[in-house]
């Protein structure tokens, strides 16, 4: 136990000294673990031994990446990637794989070998290019997306491969027909399972544990969600990445998926930089100083051929030639799947162990030069001529949500969040709210309001709300602990960002100014003031040096302030909340009691509950007429007393008094 405690930390070490080295001259941390891998492998000075228990924690790694890539795609978006992933990518596969075993062949080797050869360099590497396209920010970029579809279809097209290598050594083409069939068989119910999974019972799941409010339970169910998607689809032959991928895809539909994405990306770079690891300890030094002019050739052989296939391929689809070019750049290395398939080739005489290493030496060195050369590809692309706006290399790399400009960050959309929200809106003043309660957000979001779910003390979260470009980020919960946390992370996001905050008393103003807070609004005095201007505004004092909105709103009794989204009420709330009127989202179906009826002939000011708006194919219509038609999918914004409202909803959905 002693010495396996003393390797972890030896690799630790090495991995943060490398790691630190590596950005201080400029290089990407991938490299970093790979010459950590080298140095501590058994081809180095033999520190950590390659065992199956380091590779299976490693390939982990893989599985939280392809999760947090899910995450990044719906499943109407990857049925608009149709094309590219089995168009562009089954070309990209047949094509390559065809032309190596020719080239293999005509070099002497058996058919047989040229075959498992051609197949293995024909896989790129979906951890390295994922990885170095969330780090560029092109993942939403064309040429990404043309990288990720490929990517797909490769990593599907291994699963036969898993089949039919080992089978190609007996020699049956019946077996090998019965096992691909019973494989797609087998590869379609898993889909089909875990798209139900996700569909009906993730949401669900999340739904109940965001409403716990506990950060710690929220990480252990999405660690569990996506381990447990990766082995499903493991158990039944099929890759664990590949589970996992579709279990992100599943929920990136919820409003759940940033603050997975937040929670997953601490163990999915720590894990990748274990599997990068032990990908470099698999390089043998000698083996490649013996063999330097041969595997170079090589290299630049899988580089020339992979890049130009890809290219043409994608120009055949009508793709831009500088992002064509840029796909063939990005995917131009063997994958870590090929390491799986050497590996397998090897241990049914599919390969011989001078070809096996050959093959490992050639997958590390181009997965090294990956990065490089993704960092060039501008460069290239303007020295070529193709690239449509010369005068930028590279494009700016986002930092956070490009949704959002000199925007106004709401921290808490309840009460006081809304609002503030509604004073917003009509001055057409862009802001994005930060709520981590479940209902509230769901009922925010089919109103049209711009709610995303997290935790704002997660800079992940903040970046989704682009708080690095926002002209004012305000907190509006008055727990000063949770509030110190917050403006601690804003701070390191977004130093010169104007912050305002919302305390019960004025006892921590120099506190908080000393840590950065733009202004402080303190309720018991603010209250005071509010109450001084009643009495002087009843008095008949008029009020010159009140914003003329506030006043006018104050002298008709606050209506834009009698009505929130409920969300849901603590204990000592419940009593008040009956006394409020409040917002209520009711979405109406195909089949609903009230579609094509008008407001009018529903009655509703009878039940004492009004329209307050209505959304219809993404428009929103406020205070919408009596007369107007009622259409299957509309979205009401009811206002009225929480019972009411609640009997009206039965009565539009079932006609039910």
């Amino acid at each position: 136990m002693q010495s396996i405690n003393a390797q972890i930390f030896g690799l630790l070490v090495a991995a943060v000294l490398f790691v630190w080295f590596f950005k201080r001259i400029g290089l990407p941390p991938i490299l970093a673990y790979l010459a950590t891998g080298v140095l501590a492998g058994s081809h180095g000075i033999g520190w950590l031994a390659q065992s199956h228990e380091i590779e299976f924690i490693a390939e982990l790694g893989i599985v939280f990446l392809l999760f947090s890539l899910g995450l990044e795609f719906s499943i109407s978006r990857l049925m608009a990637m149709r094309n590219i992933v089995f168009g562009l990518g089954s070309l990209q596969v047949g094509v390559t794989s065809l032309l190596f075993i020719i080239i293999l062949y005509c070099l002497n080797f058996s058919l047989l070998t040229s075959f498992t050869i051609g197949t293995i360099m024909a896989l790129s590497s979906t951890a390295v290019v994922v990885k170095l396209l969330k780090e560029t920010g092109e993942l939403n970029q064309r040429r990404g997306q043309l990288a990720v579809g490929v990517l797909l279809f490769q990593d599907i097209a291994v699963v036969p491969l898993l089949i039919i290598l080992p089978l190609f050594a007996s020699s049956d083409s019946q077996s090998i027909s019965w096992a691909l069939a019973f494989a797609l068989t087998k590869g379609a119910f898993v889909c089909l399972l875990l798209w139900a999974i996700g569909k009906w019972v993730l949401p669900k799941v999340f739904k109940e544990i965001a409403q716990v409010r506990t950060d710690e339970l929220f990480v252990l169910t999405t660690i569990l969600v996506a381990l447990f998607a990766g082995f499903l689809t493991y158990m039944f032959g099929l890759s664990m990445a590949l589970g996992a991928f579709l279990a992100g895809m599943m929920l990136g539909e919820s409003h759940y998926r940033h603050q997975l994405e937040a929670d997953i990306r601490p163990f999915r770079d720590i894990l990748m930089g274990l599997f990068f690891v032990t990908v470099g300890m698999q390089l043998d030094i000698l083996f490649v100083l013996s063999h330097g002019f041969v595997i170079i050739g090589a290299l630049f052989g899988l580089l020339i051929l992979k890049i130009t296939v890809l290219a043409l391929s994608a120009r055949l689809m009508h793709e831009r030639n500088q992002d064509s070019l840029a796909c063939g750049v990005m995917l131009w290395q063997m994958g870590e799947f090929g390491f799986v398939l050497i590996a397998l080739a090897s241990q049914h005489a599919l390969l011989n162990s001078e070809q096996a290493s050959f093959l490992i030496a050639l997958g590390v060195l181009s997965m090294a030069l990956t990065p490089f050369l993704i960092d060039k590809t501008p460069l290239i692309l303007k020295q070529l001529g193709i690239l449509d706006h010369p005068s930028m290399a590279r494009e700016s790399e986002p930092k956070s949500s490009t949704l959002y400009n000199d925007h106004v960050v709401i921290c808490g959309f309840s009460r006081v969040g809304q609002t503030i929200a509604r004073f917003l809106k009509p001055e057409a003043i862009d802001y994005v709210a930060i709520e981590s309660n479940p209902i509230l957000v769901q009922e925010g979001k089919a109103a049209g309001e711009p709610v995303i779910f997290g935790y704002v003390k997660q800079k992940d979260i903040l970046k989704c709300a682009g708080v690095e470009r926002a002209r004012l980020v305000i907190i509006t919960f008055t727990e000063l602990e949770h509030a110190h946390v917050v403006i601690d992370a804003i701070k390191q996001l977004a130093p010169n960002v104007k912050i305002l905050i919302r305390t019960r008393d004025d006892s921590q103003l120099n506190n908080l100014k000393e840590l950065g807070v733009t202004e402080v609004v303190p309720e018991s005095l603010e209250a005071s003031l509010m109450l001084v201007s009643h009495v002087l505004s009843m008095s008949g004092v008029p009020m010159t040096r009140i914003v003329r909105r506030v006043s006018k709103e104050r002298r008709n009794r606050y209506p834009l302030m009698q009505s929130f989204y409920a969300g849901y009420f603590k204990d000592n709330e419940e009593t008040s909340s009956e006394r409020l009127e409040y917002l209520h989202v009711v979405a109406l179906p195909d089949q609903a009691y009230a579609v094509d009826k008008t407001i009018d002939e529903l009655n509703l000011s009878k039940r004492r509950v009004t329209v307050k708006a209505l959304r219809r194919e993404g428009q929103e219509i406020d205070d919408p007429s009596t007369s107007t038609t009622l259409c299957a999918n509309d979205v009401l914004v009811l206002q009225g007393k929480p019972r009411r409202v609640e009997r009206v909803e039965h009565y539009l959905l079932d006609g039910l008094e």
